[in-house]
């Protein structure tokens, strides 16, 4: 693996300094790769014993219309896929400022293109300042040189404009009142402070805790049906095995926040601890409890491989409430920790983790609390918001919201102000799906957001995604509109993601926001 995040790669960095190595750093964009920059890079790592290269990411490139071509995660692929190569960062910042100041190298490298330190945005200059502020030394390549952009712009970016290459614009896409509502966002909230939010979560402490769920999807093609029963007769194909339940939020919520603790409880049974640990992203940190004579919660699901349909589920789960002594170890452990964090975020799947006597621990301190309760196949509307009091944030669907006021059929917006009597909290999202959501504040304040997905593979784990991004962004004042823009961003990501394949990454995210607003400045 040589792809990392920008502070993974600092700890990296650290501690292959400490054992003698030499850091050779290089950014840029790097939006076309060619026998220039490959150059470079070789001749950049003759001068260490580790290459590190960072790119810039696509919200900060400024090279004009249509630009970049290709996405960070596609050009941080290509760099790592380079022999000389050792590293590779997605940047957080428009310039290599920070990044220098971060990652510490010995030497940083630049092409003979800008040996004079001059350049027309004053950048080159400013990262030279930092380079003899952390005491590195600024080298430069003699090699052959192009230039990206003169390339793309002279056989790429021409073509693009060409009717039948031009991207479609989002009024092609979006019904007009998804059309109404982004040049409306974008008329409020601007691009960098929305960047600027998120980028603040990193420094969050979050506490999560929740139910511990393995996700099989078994994909079958149907054969035909059985002479003897009543039953269609499936051909095993392949199957997947992901972390799903709190692991997947945790996962999400990595991407974003650099503090996470998970508490959670596998079975003593074939507890699966090895698989979770390697797949749970490594700034993660776990604590394990166990359920005597319980197994790890497993979903298995059936999909038929050609319309990539549900088609079957079987759980192999304890769902009774863990017993008194776990309650209590668990209990114990949130109250020894509680105050160095700064947001408490249940993700409540009703499978027996969390009691009352939990729920009661949690809202005793002043810590903000953030709560998912899920109403599934497993609890069959025995797990409602209800039996929760004091929550800062509350993130529901339609479905969840209705049973808990016992209300199948008045609008989503009685429906809401009706859980102000039932819940205290400062504000709660209902999903709707396909209908976007309704956000709503403890004095009955209500604003709406359309949904933004166009790509729907699979909403398994969409409202775990859009509750871990809306979560923290409340936590953290964001204005309520933004919060549910961005929680809706993540939604419409995590739709195209079969199950809890993999998180969406902030970098997504950014790109996703930039498409929805930028159309329209």
């Amino acid at each position: 693996m040589k792809i990392y995040g920008i502070r993974k790669l600092a700890e990296l960095l650290k501690a292959a300094k400490a054992d003698g190595k030499r850091i050779v750093h290089c950014h840029g964009c790097f939006d076309l790769m060619h026998p220039g920059h490959i150059k470079h890079f070789q001749a950049a790592r003759e001068m260490g014993d580790c290459l590190v290269i960072t790119v810039t990411p696509d919200i900060y490139v400024d090279k004009g219309e249509g630009r970049p071509v290709f996405n960070q995660a596609i050009r941080a692929e290509c760099l790592a896929a380079l022999e000389c190569v050792d590293y590779v960062a997605i940047n957080e910042w428009p310039t290599a400022e920070e990044t220098l100041r971060l990652l510490r190298p010995d030497i940083y490298v630049k092409g003979q293109e800008f040996e004079n330190l001059k350049d027309k945005t004053g950048k080159l200059q400013r990262e030279y300042e930092v380079v003899m502020e952390i005491g590195a030394q600024m080298r430069f390549t003699h090699e052959i040189v192009f230039s990206s952009t003169e390339l793309l712009n002279r056989h790429f970016i021409s073509a693009k404009k060409t009717p039948e290459h031009s991207v479609k614009s989002l009024l092609d896409i979006y019904p007009e009142k998804v059309v109404n509502f982004l040049k409306q966002f974008s008329a409020t909230y601007k691009l960098p402070d929305i960047v600027k939010s998120i980028d603040t979560i990193k420094n969050m402490k979050v506490l999560l805790i929740g139910d511990c769920i393995i996700d099989e999807y078994y994909m079958c093609e149907t054969m035909g049906k059985s002479p003897k029963a009543q039953l269609l007769v499936n051909k095993y194909l392949n199957h997947e095995v992901f972390n799903g339940g709190v692991m997947a939020i945790a996962n999400h919520l990595s991407g974003i926040c650099d503090n996470v603790h998970m508490i959670t409880a596998l079975g003593s049974e074939d507890s699966k601890e090895d698989f979770i640990v390697n797949n749970l992203k490594p700034t993660i940190s776990p604590k394990f409890f166990y359920r005597k004579d319980s197994p790890t919660i497993v979903k298995r699901r059936y999909i038929n491989n050609y319309q990539k349909n549900k088609v079957f589920e079987i759980n192999y789960i304890d769902d009774t409430y863990i017993d008194e002594t776990l309650n209590l170890q668990i209990i114990e452990h949130i109250k020894s920790i509680i105050h160095d964090y700064d947001l408490i975020m249940v993700s409540d799947f009703g499978h027996g983790l969390i009691t009352k006597e939990i729920i009661a621990a949690m809202e005793e301190f002043s810590t903000k609390v953030a709560v998912n309760v899920q109403t599934n196949g497993a609890n069959s509307g025995y797990n409602l918001i209800t039996k929760y009091n004091r929550v800062n944030f509350i993130c529901l669907d339609e479905y969840e919201a209705r049973l808990a006021v016992q209300d199948k059929f008045s609008v989503i917006d009685d429906i809401a102000r009706a859980l102000i009597a039932e819940v205290s909290f400062n504000h709660l999202v209902i999903t709707q799906g396909a209908n976007g959501l309704i956000c709503i504040n403890g004095s009955g304040e209500i604003i709406k957001v359309p949904a933004f997905a166009t790509n729907i593979i699979d909403i398994v784990g969409a409202g775990d995604a859009l509750f871990t991004y809306a979560a923290p962004c409340f936590a953290i004042d964001m204005p309520a509109e933004a919060a549910s823009f961005a929680g809706n961003v993540v939604g419409a990501l995590a739709v195209q993601i079969m199950g809890n394949k993999k998180p969406v990454e902030k970098h997504e995210v950014l790109e996703f926001i930039n498409t929805l607003l930028c159309e329209w400045i």
